[in-house]
């Protein structure tokens, strides 16, 4: 079930809201000892999470969860660059990935259990048999139950959590049937910008179609990721303030990948890391791919650095 973008942060009675994860959202299936996990574009993912396959054995025979795969750094905050890390590893890399970065399921609604289809039932009677696995079967990691509230309170607290990894919140109709593949919820993303200087472009100089973003480290300039697709106008404002690389330019030689675990290589035009954008962050890329892009970039920062702040 998706979501459609909202305004309004504003619990309205009737509603249940829960946290925003900046995770990969994802289905999971356990069926006489089969599971199958995969990503919302159906991307199967469970040879690269060997932990959540194995954590099974505390779960009903044929119950399903929807939810959102997560990893925590050792701060408490939630680490998207790690979890993008994990996907790509298989067998024994998994498995070594696994130990030194677990990841975790936290499950936010229930389609099946115990053999029931649950998605005929309403919000509020799902949750509460989603609760009900929790408690009885005393699930611990890697699964998390994902925190649910009718307090409008709690939900502005919830907003405040962007530092450790909450992207906002979900709202939820407490009578309303699980719809696959609808938009039943409505989620509330708090807006979030940075800023990164741009190394590189896909497109032309004069016409720039996505900018690639880094940023310095240990005096290095390090890849972070890369644009959507840009505005006419976002394109014509940055193509007029780019200038083709010089010699020494420090990705020279790299091959860019076009998302993480696909084999198609950017064709992009270095450009001198001269020009810093501010740019939306956004980290809900699906997980078939694709990086996490920043979003358009509204407007180029003025006067640029060369070097390392």
């Amino acid at each position: 079930m998706l979501a459609t973008p909202g305004s309004d942060p504003v619990l309205l009675p009737g509603w249940a809201a829960e946290p925003k994860w900046d995770g990969f959202r994802a289905l999971l299936s356990a069926n006489a000892g089969q599971v199958v996990l995969r990503s919302r574009r159906g991307t199967e993912m469970a040879a690269s999470f060997p932990e959540i396959v194995a954590g099974i054995v505390q779960l009903p025979d044929a119950t399903a969860f929807d939810g959102e795969l997560v990893v925590w750094d050792a701060a408490g905050r939630l680490a998207f660059e790690r979890l993008q890390y994990r996907l790509a590893r298989r067998g024994a890399g998994a498995s070594r990935a696994a130990q030194e970065w677990p990841a975790h399921f936290v499950a936010f609604d229930v389609l099946r259990l115990s053999g029931k289809d649950t998605t005929g039932w309403r919000y509020r009677r799902r949750r509460a048999a989603l609760e009900s696995v929790f408690a009885a079967r005393g699930l611990i990691a890697p699964w998390v139950l994902c925190p649910s509230t009718t307090d409008p309170a709690t939900v502005r607290e919830w907003l405040t959590w962007t530092s450790v990894g909450i992207e906002g919140v979900l709202f939820k109709r407490l009578g309303d049937a699980y719809r696959p593949s609808g938009r039943g919820s409505q989620k509330y993303k708090v807006r979030e910008t940075t800023e990164a200087i741009v190394g590189a472009v896909t497109g032309s100089l004069t016409a720039p179609r996505g900018l690639l973003l880094g940023r310095y480290d240990d005096g290095r300039l390090q890849y972070t990721g890369r644009t959507t697709t840009l505005t006419r106008t976002a394109s014509a404002t940055v193509a007029g303030q780019l200038a083709s690389a010089q010699h020494g330019h420090p990705w020279t030689g790299w091959s860019l990948s076009a998302g993480w675990g696909s084999q198609e290589k950017l064709d992009v035009t270095l450009v001198e890391p001269e020009l810093v954008v501010e740019v939306d962050v956004a980290h809900d890329a699906p997980a078939d791919g694709d990086i996490p892009h920043a979003g358009t970039v509204p407007a180029p920062t003025s006067p640029p650095p060369t070097s390392p702040a």
